[in-house]
């Protein structure tokens, strides 16, 4: 079976994530959710989903460095995964594109 993770620290937006996806769970995947960074890393170590919708500014560990947790370990850089941010200055671009680019 199929697994996507949704990651955000707001409620509204894992549930807005989740409504937008929800016609895939007729089609046999799972919808996971956290709500922050380090619930995010336990829960891809333990169910290694297929897909992550991760949120970059988050409580307790960012999306970024989530992200190189999971792609530094052998047994889930294989997962593919999905930057979001509301941030939307050029700046703040080019960070998350160097450092998502470290960790993919």
């Amino acid at each position: 079976m199929a697994k996507i993770l949704i990651v955000d620290d707001e409620p509204h937006i894992r549930l807005l994530l989740e409504q937008a996806l929800e016609e895939l769970e007729d089609k046999g995947v799972e919808l996971l959710t956290a709500e922050n960074g380090e619930r995010a890393l336990e829960t891809v170590k333990r169910e290694k989903p297929d897909l992550v919708f991760l949120d970059v500014m988050m409580p307790k560990m960012n999306g970024f460095d989530v992200c190189r947790a999971v792609k530094d370990d052998a047994a889930t850089k294989g997962v593919f995964i999905v930057m979001l941010t509301a941030k939307g200055q050029e700046f703040d671009r080019q960070r998350g594109t160097r450092s998502a680019r470290t960790c993919i």
